[in-house]
């Protein structure tokens, strides 16, 4: 089993800036993606960013050029910087982590409202 661990959602006005972070713990593989889904109400959920182990990146075309996708693989922990944020990007963020088992962390909420 894998668990994960995210931190670092909250309210912030447009325009502004988070940052995530999801630790992993547990049975790790090398070789794995992690990353960051998102699911706003009433919404299903999409991909926001995965980053490999080997540090190949794959962003959200919606995402593209305000969001950035990191990992520490020392630590399994991968980070989400989150710029230039706008009401759209309400939703609750959930971190996964993929070898060839998938797991989801609980989610955190990212609310962006004046």
């Amino acid at each position: 089993q894998v668990q994960l661990v995210e931190s670092g959602g909250g309210l912030v006005q447009p325009g502004g800036s988070l940052r995530l972070s999801c630790a992993a713990s547990g049975v790790i593989f090398s070789g794995n993606v992690m990353g960051w889904y998102r699911q706003a109400p009433g919404k299903q959920r999409d991909l926001v960013a995965t980053i490999s182990a080997g540090g190949y990146i794959n962003y959200a075309d919606s995402v593209k050029g305000r969001f950035t996708i990191s990992r520490d693989n020392a630590k399994n922990t991968v980070f989400l910087q989150m710029n230039s944020l706008k009401p759209e990007d309400t939703a609750v963020y959930y971190c996964t982590y993929s070898d060839h088992r998938n797991f989801w962390g609980q989610g955190t909420q990212v609310t962006v409202s004046s």
